[in-house]
């Protein structure tokens, strides 16, 4: 059985003013959608914006490392899912 996913969303400090991003040129109705977290978009822009080490950015979310890594690679396939395969990006933000 899948182990629920944990919010870690008070310790995002990204707020992004963009949430949809697509191939140029084609439909959003023809797209498929892939469903980024704000926690695994925190996790990416702390190691790629940020330039941040696993560890330092694994306590920047207060989490550790391990899981920290976990929510950066499935950053990782979600964001080449989309770029290879054509499709949409969603971030979906936490109320």
């Amino acid at each position: 059985m899948p182990r629920p996913q944990n919010c870690f969303c008070k310790n995002i400090k990204f707020e992004p003013n963009v949430v949809y991003f697509k191939p140029q040129g084609v439909p959003m109705r023809e797209l498929e959608i892939v469903e980024i977290s704000m926690e695994e978009i925190e996790a990416y822009r702390l190691r790629h914006v940020d330039k941040l080490e696993q560890i330092e950015a694994g306590e920047k979310m207060n989490t550790s490392t391990s899981t920290y890594q976990r929510i950066l690679y499935s950053a990782y396939e979600k964001i080449g899912d989309a770029l290879i395969n054509g499709k949409a990006i969603k971030i979906i933000k936490h109320k």
